[in-house]
């Protein structure tokens, strides 16, 4: 189950990052709003995971699924570059989450 929470907090770590780009520096309420409650959520899941997670790991992962989140959302729909370079280094960083899942003791 920690791990579950885990990945849902990565989720919510993705969309407050993508409040961050609507904030225009903070100036903006609603995106703003969003920012803190998607930051307030990611962090206390994130905290509940490692109740039962070593922290190192729980950390990579939801660093790493926020990460690859979020690069994924600036392709699709931010319009940033997509190119195999770009593909390839996220490729590597979900191969590392999910070669840490496989090694955890949890």
């Amino acid at each position: 189950m920690a791990w579950v929470v885990l990945v849902i907090a990565g989720f919510f770590e993705v969309g407050w990052a993508v409040c961050l780009k609507y904030t225009k520096g903070f100036t903006q309420f609603w995106p703003t709003l969003g920012f803190g409650a998607f930051m307030l959520a990611s962090v206390y899941l994130l905290g509940v995971a490692v109740k039962s997670l070593p922290l190192g790991t729980a950390y990579t992962v939801w660093t790493g699924v926020g990460a690859v989140g979020t690069v994924v959302i600036g392709m699709l729909v931010l319009g940033e570059p997509t190119d195999i370079r770009r593909l390839l280094c996220i490729t590597l960083i979900v191969i590392g989450i999910v070669g840490l899942k496989l090694v955890s003791p949890h």
